[in-house]
């Protein structure tokens, strides 16, 4: 059984190499495996189901494709497009994934997750996720006309990485304490997620017990990797 994981691809809405990449990986190495994993961040932004299905046709298509010859692609939502819906997930043929999600690969349960809930210490991002996650909130925005989405995400996207440069870079990490808590309420000994964009694995002893946890890589025009695991086995692949 293979499984390919993979976040924070962070697709434009405009043509670019990152786009061509994803349709690559999904035409190529996606049809090997038995299972894809997408955790979040796959698109930059994501306005709706209405706007983005049709802005992302290709990839639309070609997640379709692949789930039709019976590899199953799991999404997860990201920071930046927590609004794919049902719309989506039946035009790409996708299957909505709960963030955090136990899942069993190789014969083991792991915990996946984008990993945006563990950066505990930054307070006014959580703040900004609690509310950005309320059904409401949500409602009203998906309510408005796209072009003012467009201008709401694009303000939002400009605040976001102004207030990312006056931040403490540890803020924006995991938080030590979250992933201890996170290991033992799943009673996982791996966990796997993005969003930091800090690629690594990292070894510790929870409760006496080995545990793991794989931070995936964000996708660049130079650097478009994802995990692979083989039943039990691991590595990366570009």
């Amino acid at each position: 059984m293979t499984a390919l994981l993979l976040s924070d691809l962070h697709l434009p809405a405009e043509p670019s190499p990152l786009r061509e990449g994803f349709l690559r990986f999904l035409a190529g190495p996606a049809r090997a495996a038995q299972q894809i994993y997408i955790l979040g961040d796959l698109f930059e932004y994501w306005i709706g189901d209405d706007v983005g299905v049709q802005v992302y046709a290709e990839e639309v298509a070609a997640l379709r494709a692949l789930s039709d010859t019976g590899v199953h692609v799991a999404f997860m939502h990201g920071n930046r497009d927590f609004l794919v819906g049902a719309d989506f997930a039946r035009a790409s043929g996708t299957t909505l994934l709960a963030d955090p999600s136990v899942v069993v690969l190789g014969g083991e349960r792991v915990l996946l997750s984008h990993g945006d809930q563990w950066c505990a210490g930054d307070l006014a991002y959580q703040r900004w996720r609690r509310f950005s996650r309320n059904r409401l909130a949500q409602s009203l925005f998906l309510g408005l006309p796209p072009a003012l989405r467009r201008r709401i995400a694009g303000d939002l996207r400009r605040h976001s990485g102004d207030g990312k440069r006056r931040k403490p870079v540890q803020i924006m990490d995991v938080d030590p304490a979250a992933i201890v808590e996170a290991f033992r309420r799943s009673g996982c000994r791996r966990i796997i997620h993005g969003h930091t964009h800090r690629p690594a694995t990292h070894r510790m002893r929870i409760d006496g017990l080995d545990a793991e946890r794989i931070v995936l890589a964000d996708w660049t025009p130079q650097r478009m990797e994802w995990l692979q695991l083989d039943d039990g086995s691991r590595r990366l692949r570009l």
